[in-house]
């Protein structure tokens, strides 16, 4: 008997050796008959030139041969008067804050003339200077043709200044009758924001500034509020933690209003004292799968768990295997491990008090301002409602009745407030419900500030003139607190003015520049309290019952914000790799317990059951359910921020989950499920572009082995390097081969080197790709047909330790997929099945710019070519679409245009419209119906930073070559460079013992590598 690590993509993998046959065979989905077209004698008889007869015998469909061959003329229209800033065809770059109520980010935008269209993280700003996929994604909102577009009074179009005459009307009526003036906002850190309210309170002193966020962290605040005296998040930095703990803490993803995946991956070097995180939850959530051990838990019994943890930390003791475990490794640790939990303010306030237990050094003592919901003081507010006390209630962005438990009650409440104006983006319940609206300025549109935490200050500037008639909340204030057409109602000037006090002698324009500066905010979080018998006893209330739900925030979704925004929608779940839905997660076990359903049909696409889901009385109806390995048995989890009605076409996908959250518990029981008897399409994306059923795609290895073992020993070895056997006996793999080498000494050679260890999947790499490239966005239907457009993409696999008979099975002549069957133990019971509690490796995949490309070989008009720099050049204007090179990429890599996607209203994304289009890149072409594209390697942007370096007489420096995918990456998990710079860090990523090549038996000479994922645990 061999103990084997296998590698799985799905259950149906796993059920189904076979399937990658299947996937193979259906690669191109649909084909239109030939015949149709050669039938016709109308068309047969058209003049077409020899391209076009080229691409019928390459297409074998009708509708290519009619695409014209010349684009169309576009005319455009010249300055008249050039921008002094701007000089045509060079980018501008400038540094904001990217904040929209639920996300931070310190960021540059690059615009060109005049319109931004991209996000990039600014370096400047440190961990608070990372982009996630939400921020990357936030440019193509601005250009969101369903925004509103203009003020309305009484649900007609109107000026500005009948609008504030009416808003100033209701504001001294107000004040007159002594009724309430409510501005009800999202968590806002802007201290010029708080100066300008207390000066409108001034003017009218019975205004309120009441916070209301969907998502609103309130579990967390109202620990902190407990532990520390504050209400206000500790900011954490993992950096000398060589231990984490997390029960139920997504602390990848939206836990604590900031992600910690750079610390994360700083501490996860392998090394003797690489951090080993310990993942204690339900969902498999993306923190989760980057642990390196993970429990499986329902969520009554994960409190259990933590209680016990927390006991035996104290000095209380624990009989609890799993908690002794636990507990023993934190107290070997003692400061340099950390605790997180989520679910309920008892689990958090639980954590905090075995972190001040331990003195946890990843506890930084700052605080993080960015959420201020106060649960007390919004019920407060709902009584003024409900009593007839509020006059005029203002609602800066947010939607109650979409994201409150009782929305509906919230909705019937306002007939009892005169004065209700909505300051809104989309003609969503709040601005049906007002009575006046304000279009919403975009954050790129919009002049501010934010206070994101302890000794920090950002600014926030526009980068683009308003498009439509929008304003921010800060310039309505102005406006009502001094009068229509007063010179002081600059928020420009104001701002400025307040930003002396925060700056400490930093010039505003000097502080613009940055982006981010240090505050003067000394502001420090430091263990006051906790009640810890308290909290034992809310944990000790959750009743445990046969379901139990984890609702949860997706990495593309967040809290819904954006949920309009087509990349969000198509950018697949980094664990699900499901795009344009949200669903009830559940274990095997409880889906083949409640007869839930996920099938392959004859296409090889997932349909899944539908059920209705009933949480405490309150039922959500028609709920997709998805059969997600890993998941906990008992337990179900479902994403928030889905479901918007009114908010524009690609907002109303998926169900609303809100009606069951009640704004601080995110784990509830009583959970009844009742199928439907129909079944719902799900758009999947993980079993497309396989590759093939080859093994040692995605390489790991223990940490003993990393540091005890060589790579390369003969018999333990875990990294090998490839050997061929010749006549002539064993030589390396990359000495042997078919071609003559290039020549690669002369200027650049580009590698990128990915980091599997690093990598945790969370897609910020794939947006800002797509923003980059003008990568079109397909559409629920044609992703489940197999054609995503994705340049780049990250396969997820699971991977499972199974004792396996290697022998016989090899005996019998049996393909590798097909040598794991069942597995027994020494007593004769079977093992837990590989999809109960799987591993998972994120790999990025995109054209690994192979130097003996297949690719090449095939294409019958030199389409594709190898340039000099290393790249795999595509030359879309000769592509005739024959699709060879798509079959003879073993990566799966290119893409072919089924359709044209821009100007074409059967894709109504973004490209369709003037507005839309904006966001496009000028300096990469926008493809069309009929070719092949891929991974430039970003092409335009290396060859703009030779151009650059070239002018001003220097050498390009190390780290100055990016790709948008490198740049985006928060963790470091990507590094391109030239190879030919002998100090650069490119060529340290190669010596590394870790490197490897994906699919290296095969020969073609990737210019990407990997490094093998390090798995900090002992192998039982």
């Amino acid at each position: 008997m061999a103990s084997n690590k296998i590698q799985f993509r799905s259950i149906h993998e796993l059920k189904d050796p076979a399937l990658n046959n299947k996937l193979a065979q259906k690669e191109f989905q649909e084909e239109i008959p030939v015949e149709d077209f050669l039938g016709d004698a109308e068309k047969n008889g058209s003049s077409t030139s020899r391209r076009d007869f080229l691409k019928l015998l390459g297409f074998s469909t009708a509708a290519v041969t009619l695409a014209a061959c010349e684009a169309p003329v576009i005319k455009t229209i010249p300055y008249v008067v050039k921008p002094h800033d701007i000089i045509p065809g060079i980018p501008n770059y400038y540094a904001s804050t990217y904040f929209d109520g639920f996300d931070f980010a310190s960021v540059l935008v690059k615009t060109r003339e005049g319109r931004p269209i991209k996000i990039e993280p600014n370096p400047a700003g440190g961990d608070l200077g990372k982009t996630n996929a939400r921020a990357q994604a936030s440019v193509l909102s601005l250009y969101d043709n369903d925004k509103v577009k203009q003020p309305k009074l009484d649900g007609k179009d109107e000026t500005f200044d009948k609008v504030d005459s009416f808003v100033i009307k209701g504001l001294e009526e107000a004040k007159a009758s002594g009724k309430k003036i409510v501005v009800l906002s999202h968590s806002f850190a802007s201290p010029t924001f708080k100066k300008l309210f207390a000066e409108f309170k001034a003017k009218y002193p019975t205004a309120e500034l009441v916070t209301y966020d969907a998502f609103p962290y309130s579990a967390g605040l109202d620990a902190a509020q407990e532990v520390f005296g504050q209400r206000a998040l500790p900011v954490y930095d993992l950096k000398g933690s060589e231990l984490v703990v997390s029960f139920q803490a997504d602390f990848l993803g939206d836990y604590n209003a900031s992600s910690l995946e750079t610390s994360y991956a700083a501490a996860r070097k392998p090394g003797p004292n690489m951090l080993r995180h310990i993942q204690v939850e339900s969902n498999m959530s993306l923190t989760g799968a980057n642990a390196d051990s993970r429990y499986r838990l329902k969520p009554s019994a994960v409190n259990k768990t933590l209680v016990e943890v927390y006991n035996a930390i104290v000095g209380g003791g624990t009989s609890d295997k799993t908690a002794t475990e636990i507990a023993n490794e934190l107290k070997a640790k003692g400061s340099k491990a950390v605790v997180f939990a989520d679910g309920s303010k008892g689990a958090q306030v639980l954590a905090h008090l075995i972190n001040q237990k331990l003195g946890s050094v990843a506890f930084t003592g700052k605080a993080n301002f960015l959420k201020e919901f106060d649960g007390a003081r919004y019920q407060e507010f709902l009584g003024w409602i409900n009593g007839g006390q509020v006059g005029v209630l203002v609602t800066n962005n947010v939607d109650p009745i979409y994201s409150h438990p009782k929305g509906e009650d919230f909705k019937k409440s306002l007939s009892k407030v005169p004065y209700v104006i909505a300051v809104a983006d989309k003609k969503n319940e709040m601005y049906k419900a007002a009575k006046a609206v304000i279009p919403v300025a975009n954050w790129l549109e919009s002049w501010g500030d934010i206070e994101p935490q302890t000794g920090v200050y950002s600014l926030m500037q526009p980068t683009i003139q308003k498009i439509y008639k929008s304003r921010q909340i800060e310039e309505s204030l102005l406006v009502w607190k001094n009068g229509k057409n007063n010179a002081a109602n600059n928020y420009y000037d104001y701002l400025k003015a307040n930003s002396a006090s925060l700056l400490g002698g930093t010039s505003f324009n000097k502080a613009l520049y940055n982006g981010i500066n240090a505050s003067t905010n000394a502001t420090t979080l430091a263990y006051a309290g906790g009640n810890a018998a308290q909290a034992v006893a809310e944990l000790g209330n959750f009743k445990a019952s046969e379901l139990e739900l984890v609702l949860y925030t997706k990495t593309s979704m967040g809290d819904g914000t954006q949920a309009n925004n087509p990349w969000l929608q198509e950018l697949p779940d980094p664990i699900t790799r499901m795009s344009w839905d949200n669903y009830l997660t559940i274990s095997p076990k409880d889906a083949e317990k409640f007869g839930i359903d996920n099938d392959l049909n004859a296409r090889m696409q997932l349909d899944g059951s539908i059920v209705n889901l009933t949480v405490n009385g309150v039922t959500i109806k028609d709920v997709p359910v998805f059969v997600q390995p890993g998941q906990a048995e008992g337990s179900v989890g479902l994403a928030l921020g889905y479901g918007k009605k009114n908010s524009g076409a690609t907002a109303d996908t998926g169900v609303n989950a809100y009606p069951l959250f009640d704004g601080s518990n995110l784990v509830l029981s009583g959970v009844k499920i009742e199928k439907t008897g129909e079944d719902h399409e799900f758009a999947g994306i993980q079993l497309q572009n396989t590759l093939m059923g080859r093994y040692e795609i995605a390489k790991e290895v223990p940490l003993a082995d990393f540091i005890n073992v060589a790579f390369d020993d003969e018999h333990k070895g875990w990294n090998k390097p490839l050997e061929y056997h010749t006549i002539s006996g064993a030589l390396p793999a990359r000495k042997i081969d078919l071609w003559d080498a290039f020549d690669d000494t002369d200027g650049p050679h580009f590698n990128l080197s990915i980091d599997l260890n690093s990598c945790t999947g969370c897609g910020a790499c794939i947006i800002a790709c797509q923003a980059e490239n003008n990568v079109p966005v397909v559409g629920k239907e044609e992703v489940r047909m197999s054609r995503d457009m994705y340049w780049l993409r990250i396969d997820r696999y699971y991977s499972s330790r199974q004792t396996v008979e290697v022998y016989e099975g090899l005996k019998e002549g049996m393909a590798v997929p097909e040598l794991y069957g069942t597995a027994f133990n020494k007593e004769g019971g079977a093992l837990n099945h590989p999809a109960d509690n799987p591993d998972v490796i994120f790999q990025p995949v995109m054209c690994q710019h192979c130097n003996h490309a297949p690719c090449e070989t095939v294409c019958p008009v030199a389409a594709t070519s190898h340039g000099k720099q290393g790249q795999n050049h595509m030359a879309y204007n000769r592509c005739i679409g024959t699709r060879y090179c798509a079959n003879n990429c073993p990566y799966k890599v290119r893409r072919f245009n089924w359709f044209t996607y821009n100007l074409n209203d059967k894709f109504d994304f973004n490209m369709n419209n003037d507005l839309g289009r904006m966001v496009l890149n000028p300096d990469v072409v926008v493809r069309t119906r009929g070719v092949m594209e891929k991974c430039s390697m970003c092409i335009q942007m290396t060859q703009n930073t030779i151009l650059e370096a070239k002018k001003e007489g220097r050498r390009v420096k190390d780290g100055e070559f990016q790709t948008a995918c490198s740049k985006a990456c928060s963790t470091g998990a990507m590094t391109f460079g030239d190879m030919n710079d002998k100090d650069s860090s490119i060529r340290e990523q190669y010596a590394s013992n870790r490197r490897y090549y994906l699919l290296e038996e095969i020969g073609t000479k990737p210019n990407v590598f990997y490094h093998t994922k390090v798995r900090n645990r002992v192998e039982k």
